[in-house]
């Protein structure tokens, strides 16, 4: 008899593919796929764990699901992901609603684990560890364990534009951030099985890649090539079917030149630049464990434009980091305000589990970080907004998304957490590309006229 079962996915691209190997396996092995929860047995949630109110929006949506149970379809609500790694046995005491809290080892027997559940066997939920430790301190020495699994992929939404994972894990040590711990070292894809999966994604009615990682400027670290990303990103282009490719989560520190060539040369690889500086004081950069200031970025940012000038540049933003004075808030509302990015995201500073910033000294006041975190949101919206004014004239091609908004995305424009371009009274279908012309915009959005 088959199964049904709903995937809801919260947080990042990288979960949702994530998302998308569970129901590839699932499906392999018998299970219905379908949309709603409340027509499912089975209540799949991938979980976010990465900042506070991710976490927050995850127990929301395992509640809702669980709200569920006994009043139809639904008899199981599982909980994965990145929430569900970090936190394992002490998810599951605060939350005995959801029937099961499974780690990222339970992937693998994901079909076998709902089985189990939905015949009301118990799962012991895991202890959490630190997975950093599972693997060899030296990235080179990692392909020795690096284990071949069968693709296994199902799409779960039909937009043009999908994202491909090529590495997993981050061995930076980000004094604010636990992906490392929960997420573990760096491993690399190796370029062959990348290649198969475009190739299963442009099958599959793809024409966007979205390189995504915890960290892309590594890729190919751990496989003896630093310089693999150029190798691979050209080929991934010249695929059949392919028309754009974007790379996400660049590191300022790692940038290259010979990446960013790559990057803004190569046909069909688009000039989008995600990189993630987090401040620009250099006192509170150190203390990040990262490195940098405002004038090495802004030397960054000058490389970037002299080679393309239409490059889309976003970046995301911590206020309110422990030590943070006004001097330091100050530097980095001047680097914002000349850096001219295309998309910014502006965070305030909260206490993560198994981070070095938890127990830091020199803790800025709550309403403090608020009035920071407000002022500095307005600054970005308004340098945002100017430099979305300044492409007025500017040729683009947008890749239409939603044909009923007659709404897409510019090649400097990321999936979901950019601004769009839009088009007015015309007829475009879903997954064309359109030249035109940029008339107005609207804050981070952009208008634009057919060619």
């Amino acid at each position: 008899m088959k199964r049904t079962v709903a995937v809801r996915t919260l947080g990042c691209s990288r979960n949702e593919v994530d998302s998308e190997e569970l129901a590839g396996r699932l499906a392999a092995d018998g299970w219905t796929l379908v949309d709603d929860v409340e027509s499912a047995e089975v209540a799949l949630v991938n979980t976010c764990g990465f900042i506070e109110s991710a976490k927050k929006d995850s127990i929301d949506a395992l509640l809702e699901a669980t709200s569920l149970k006994g009043h139809g379809t639904t008899r199981a609500v599982v909980a994965v992901g990145c929430m569900a790694e970090r936190y394992g046995q002490e998810l599951a005491k605060a939350l005995p609603e959801a029937d099961a809290i499974l780690g990222f080892d339970d992937y693998i027997e994901i079909s076998a684990r709902l089985q189990s559940i939905v015949a009301g066997d118990k799962h012991v939920p895991h202890i959490p560890r630190d997975r950093r430790a599972l693997l060899p301190i030296a990235p080179a020495d990692r392909a020795q364990t690096r284990v071949s699994q069968e693709f296994s992929r199902k799409r779960l939404e039909s937009s043009p534009c999908a994202p491909l994972k090529i590495a997993s894990g981050c061995d930076r040590r980000c004094s604010f951030c636990a992906i490392p711990y929960f997420r573990g070292s760096f491993v690399s894809r190796s370029p062959e099985e990348i290649m198969e999966e475009a190739h299963w994604l442009v099958a599959n009615g793809v024409t966007e890649l979205f390189l995504v990682s915890e960290n892309t400027t590594s890729y190919g670290k751990d496989l003896g090539n630093l310089q693999l990303m150029e190798k691979t990103l050209p080929q991934l282009c010249a695929i059949k079917g392919i028309e754009r490719v974007r790379l996400s989560y660049l590191q300022p520190a790692e940038m290259r030149p010979s990446l960013i060539q790559a990057m803004i040369a190569t046909p069909k690889s688009v000039p989008y630049f995600d990189l993630s500086f987090q401040h620009s004081s250099p006192t509170v950069l150190r203390r990040m464990r990262r490195f940098g200031d405002t004038e090495k970025f802004l030397h960054l940012i000058n490389q970037i434009r002299s080679a393309a000038p239409q490059a889309g540049i976003r970046s995301n933003f911590i206020v309110g980091f422990p030590g943070e004075s006004a001097a330091d808030f100050d530097e980095l509302a001047r680097f914002i305000t000349f850096a001219k990015l295309d998309a910014i995201g502006i965070f305030g500073y909260s206490d993560e589990d198994n981070t070095e910033a938890l127990n830091l000294a020199d803790k800025v006041d709550p309403d403090l970080i608020a009035s920071r975190l407000e002022s500095l949101s307005s600054l970005a919206d308004q340098m945002v907004s100017e430099r979305a004014q300044a492409r007025i004239g500017e040729n683009i091609r947008v890749l239409i998304e939603d044909s009923q908004a007659q709404e897409g995305r510019a090649a400097h424009q990321g999936p979901e957490v950019d601004g769009s371009t839009s088009f007015i009274g015309t007829d475009f279908k879903i997954g064309q590309y359109v030249d035109a012309v940029v008339i107005d915009s609207m804050g981070a959005d952009l208008v634009a006229q057919p060619l």
